[in-house]
């Protein structure tokens, strides 16, 4: 009786269904005026910023929500980022790729290009634009697909987003000194662009364009020595400067290390970022220092600090498994309830990147053997980008010794 219900309902419906496909070759979208019937059901979960980064060219990374409403499965076949002004075609990722940045209910590991009857994914996107090429004002996704109750090729334009372009906070060097890497930074990496968190009844993505910095020695080392010794590390202890002017809305001070090799276990959510300081920069805009050093968390909430100032040391505490100085600007002053937001940072210099990816950084940090890097044979000086992830980056020399506020 299902099947025959089933059948039943797909002969129906098939028709109203069918008319997303003559939509979309009349150019018709979902989001006109005129209803069509989609499959799908599709949201932005925030709208995509501009981002300039290291490499000249400007960056949107975000998140498309799909929810599959028909009782039965939808595989997922091409999906194409679109201008939705002149319907230039921006992105264009084929059943692999999609497979490759979409998860079911957004969770890592759960990996797949086909929602079955009523799931929800997400497909994580970014856009790389050239500096010269005209920012689009809003986006639009078109999508193809089987609908497998409806044995029918379905093609429609949904989820339309408007694209923010506007300036970002300028952020002064975190650290001092060269030698610093990019750890899971922008925009294809994965534990921290795709760290959806379903918290308060909502999904959040705080850490966005986070960065979690280490620091390589002159023989190109993240660490050497006793792996489960934090000192063995090259970064830790460095001294974390403000990176603007502010207000400290947060801090803690009071969890040991971590023995680096392995994330802690049980560890409450509460405790993830460690000692910490959250800075509040104005205009809405949060910077997040995290898993500093025990003790060395100089400003309290409340008090005032100055671009350049000491707050702490870089530590191991909270959800940490070697010594790094985790940074992110969001929303809230809340760490993880919040939405992280673009920045830049005002100077540096790239002189080179890890060569052999992801897997070649924790290799180094695993063992403390070199990183394999691609040196620059001039590196020049950049202003106002972030830097991509995996990049080496020296800061310039502070204009005076850092000092306690």
């Amino acid at each position: 009786m299902r099947a025959l219900t089933l059948v039943r309902a797909a002969a129906i419906l098939a028709p109203l269904f069918c008319g997303a496909v003559r939509a979309a070759e009349t150019g018709q979208s979902s989001a006109s005026t005129v209803p069509v019937m989609t499959p799908l059901i599709a949201d932005v979960l925030t709208a995509p910023r501009v981002v300039p980064m290291s490499d000249g060219r400007n960056h949107l990374v975000y998140e498309l929500r799909l929810s599959n409403v028909l009782d039965g499965r939808f595989d997922l076949k091409r999906l194409v980022v679109l201008d939705a002004g002149s319907q230039r075609p921006l992105l264009a990722l084929d059943r692999e790729a999609i497979g490759q940045r979409s998860s079911l209910g957004g969770r890592r590991g759960n990996a797949t290009a086909s929602l079955g009857a009523y799931q929800f994914g997400i497909v994580f996107l970014h856009i790389i634009l050239r500096a010269d090429e005209r920012i689009p004002e809003a986006l639009v996704h078109e999508i193809e697909g089987f609908a497998e109750p409806l044995k029918a090729d379905l093609s429609m334009q949904i989820a339309r987003t408007p694209v923010i372009d506007r300036s970002l906070p300028v952020l002064a060097a975190p650290l001092h000194g060269g030698g610093y890497i990019v750890g899971d930074g922008c925009c294809d990496s994965i534990r921290h662009v795709r760290a959806l968190l379903p918290l308060n009844g909502a999904l959040r993505l705080a850490q966005r364009y986070a960065i979690d910095w280490e620091r390589i020695d002159d023989e190109d080392r993240i660490v050497r020595g006793d792996l489960k010794d934090v000192r063995s590390y090259r970064i830790y202890g460095e001294p974390v400067l403000a990176v603007a002017d502010g207000t400290v809305a947060g801090s803690r001070n009071d969890l040991p290390d971590q023995v680096p090799g392995a994330l802690p276990s049980n560890l409450p959510i509460g405790e993830a970022d460690g000692n910490f300081i959250v800075m509040d920069l104005g205009g809405g805009a949060f910077v997040l220092y995290a898993h500093l050093k025990p003790g060395s968390v100089g400003p309290g909430v409340g008090d005032h600090v100055r671009r350049g100032d000491l707050l702490g040391d870089v530590g191991n505490s909270g959800n940490s498994q070697a010594p790094h100085l985790h940074l992110h600007v969001m929303d809230s002053p809340n760490a993880l309830l919040a939405d992280g937001l673009p920045y830049v940072f005002e100077a540096f210099t790239n002189p080179a990147a890890v060569d052999a990816g992801t897997a070649d950084f924790d290799h180094a940090e695993a063992t403390g053997s070199p990183l394999r890097l691609a040196r620059k044979t001039r590196p020049s000086a950049v202003r106002d980008v972030l830097p991509l992830d995996l990049s080496i980056v020296d800061w310039p020399a502070p204009p005076s010794k850092p000092s306690k506020p």
